[in-house]
């Protein structure tokens, strides 16, 4: 087992790692913890030992448990617990547990979420529409994807999404914030 010095270290790199994956600045974690944005900043760098104090409000914001910010060892339950995640008025719901490669998550996307500005940012998306109708603008393309369309695009592309009705939308999300893409196999089937 690693001494406690070893497992302080690799706290910070983990608490970076959940921050970009979440997509929020040091700023916004810093309103929701009330830790200072320098203090946030020297944790993650391995420039301050994290306490209790920290830790805690940060497993709160971040929707883990403190032991996923400080690697501890697994307890033997394999089962996933699927915590959500509060971002930008929707709801996401991880479906994968590790940081890099795809990520898949269902969204839940309330009606009449925000007004459409397009954004561009690294990475690949795909989504499938799960329940309910969702409006994409994609580029100079406005789309209404209903119950099983899907849509797969290139994020440096223009997009917004949402609600396309006055009700929810669900949607199955799969991202590769390098560019990686979900690979398809079909297999013939014999006639």
């Amino acid at each position: 087992m690693a001494n406690t010095d070893e497992v302080l270290a690799a706290v910070g790199p983990r608490l970076r790692a959940i921050r970009k994956q979440r997509e929020t600045t040091l700023v916004e974690v810093a309103t929701a913890t009330g830790i200072s944005v320098s203090t946030l900043s020297r944790l993650e760098a391995g420039r301050r030992r994290p306490t209790l104090e920290h830790l805690l409000p940060l497993a709160q914001t971040y929707g883990v448990q403190i032991d996923e910010l400080i690697g501890a060892p697994p307890t033997g339950d394999r089962r996933i617990h699927l915590r959500p995640v509060l971002r930008n008025g929707m709801t996401f719901i991880p479906l994968t547990r590790r940081a890099g490669g795809l990520q898949a998550h269902k969204v839940i996307i309330p009606a009449g979420r925000r007004t459409a500005e397009q954004k561009v940012h690294e990475g690949y998306e795909r989504m499938y529409v799960l329940h309910g109708r969702l409006r994409l603008l994609l580029g100079d393309q406005d789309l209404v994807l209903t119950e099983g369309e899907e849509a797969e695009f290139d994020c440096r592309v223009p997009h917004w999404f949402d609600s396309a009705d006055p009700t929810p939308v669900e949607v199955l999300v799969l991202f590769g914030h390098q560019g990686e893409r979900p690979h398809l196999r079909a297999r013939a089937i014999p006639r």
